[in-house]
């Protein structure tokens, strides 16, 4: 554990109660900030003198006869802004992105398709990229710009009995399957004309750069947005095992769930497949990022700090009885104490969902579970939407549940119904930041006294 000087830490003398709950808010938000696209851009991607430097890799730009660009994702608008302030006029590319862009990069075509969701701009979107890169040849450098939420945002099916209202079927069932995003991405690759590297295959034998702001687990790149650009590590019979595993083929749509009994999934590009032989990858800012900058926060507080990332992808549930215990066992040894977690939790729905998300599912249960206790939970998403509610996340304490009794609030049923976003309104307790044209992941803050 990190411990700052010069702070008591026992802290002041001002309600813990209020306090914790505001000094919650200032971690997150400065991991926010700190995080920032623009900072990852000025420090991994720069023009000198016609030489263009992404990570380690220099590229002549001198010697490309077209240079196209591909943003994908929630950080699409952002990603594009930041790289055009290096690059300058004479580059057209396509943005697809699940909002509108604040203004227009002139040279290129916007598309807004859906999240978590596709929708028909999400399919206009996979058809123009598909069609703009079967165009070039060796001497064109394509840069994507790829970030998370892509897998909805452009989609195109691979097999074309599948229609978007087939489409969407499929990816309603994935998404509330429980599954890990890493299985939910391994169906949805060997589904789509755009994952799991078949846009790699379509632009070889181009010259291709993906810069990534990753949403996905360390070390699983191929993951983000599906792997649009990379070689793919899943397989067609990973696909198979998963679907059984989590009974979706009943769920899927007579088109889809006929592929899967046929046994007519094709394989996605794998490594060594020439489609990447002039092909490189570089990830600028992950939840890592978010991390480290909130553990650099919670250390200026005044906190003692752990991280604890081994429950991602875990259900919501476990993953906070996990956290609360072992925020429980660090406050014996340490008065004044900060526990962060990256990454993701999985919350599988039943029967229809009221209006939250994850991160907010994860704070209301939270709350249930430490009345009476000095102890204040925040989770919240860095893209700054949380399902299908308008807020980022939650921050709850040791009072959440006599505060919500005293407004009428019944938070079980609003645990059951998957309904926390009304609860946390109604409390002043949403974290609502709007859309931050950023996506790497969640974050979890746990504090004790």
């Amino acid at each position: 554990m990190a411990m700052a000087n010069g702070h008591d830490a026992s802290g002041p003398a001002a309600s813990p109660r209020v306090e914790l709950r505001g000094i919650a808010r200032e971690i997150f938000l400065h991991a926010l900030a700190e995080s920032s696209i623009r900072k990852a851009f000025n420090k991994y991607v720069q023009l000198d003198r016609g030489i263009l430097r992404i990570g380690e890799d220099l590229y002549d730009l001198g010697s490309f006869s077209r240079i196209f660009v591909v943003a994908i994702g929630k950080a699409a608008h952002t990603m594009v802004e930041s790289l055009m302030t290096q690059l300058g006029a004479g580059v057209t590319g396509i943005v697809a992105a699940s909002t509108d862009p604040v203004s227009h990069v002139f040279g290129f075509r916007y598309y807004k398709g859906g999240h978590p969701i596709p929708n028909a701009d999400s399919v206009k979107a996979a058809e123009a990229i598909l069609k703009s890169l079967a165009t070039h040849a060796s001497r064109s450098l394509v840069i994507y710009l790829v970030s998370g939420g892509a897998s909805a945002i452009v989609e195109k099916p691979v097999d074309e009995r599948i229609t978007l209202e087939d489409l969407i079927a499929t990816y309603k069932a994935l998404v509330h399957s429980g599954a890990p995003i890493r299985e939910i991405n391994a169906v949805r690759k060997h589904l789509s004309a755009t994952k799991g590297g078949r846009l790699a295959k379509v632009a070889s034998p181009a010259q291709q750069a993906s810069i990534l702001v990753s949403d996905v687990p360390d070390g699983a790149s191929d993951a983000l947005a599906s792997g649009p650009t990379m070689p793919d590590t899943t397989s067609v019979d990973e696909c198979y095992e998963i679907v059984r595993k989590h009974k979706l083929l009943r769920q899927f749509p007579a088109s889809v769930r006929a592929i899967f009994e046929r046994g007519e999934l094709e394989e996605t590009p794998k490594h060594g497949e020439s489609a990447f032989d002039r092909s490189r990858y570089w990830t600028i800012l992950s939840n890592e990022t978010a991390r480290k900058n909130a553990v650099t926060k919670a250390v200026m507080n005044g906190f003692a700090v752990e991280v604890d990332n081994s429950c991602d992808d875990w259900d919501y549930a476990d993953a906070a009885d996990h956290l609360l215990k072992r925020l429980r066992e660090l406050r014996k040894g340490v008065s004044r104490v900060c526990l962060i977690s990256g990454g993701e939790v999985t919350v599988k729905v039943t029967g229809d969902a009221g209006i939250g998300g994850r991160n907010q599912q994860f704070a209301l249960y939270c709350a249930s579970k430490i009345t009476g206790e000095q102890i204040t939970v925040l989770s919240a998403g860095t893209d700054g939407i949380d399902g299908n509610s308008t807020a980022a996340g939650g921050v709850v304490d040791g009072h959440t549940m006599s505060r919500a009794a005293e407004l009428g609030v019944d938070v079980p049923r609003a645990l059951r119904e998957f309904d926390a976003f009304p609860v946390l309104h109604a409390l002043g307790d949403a974290i609502v930041t709007g859309p931050t044209g950023n996506n790497i992941r969640d974050l979890r803050i746990l504090l004790a006294y």
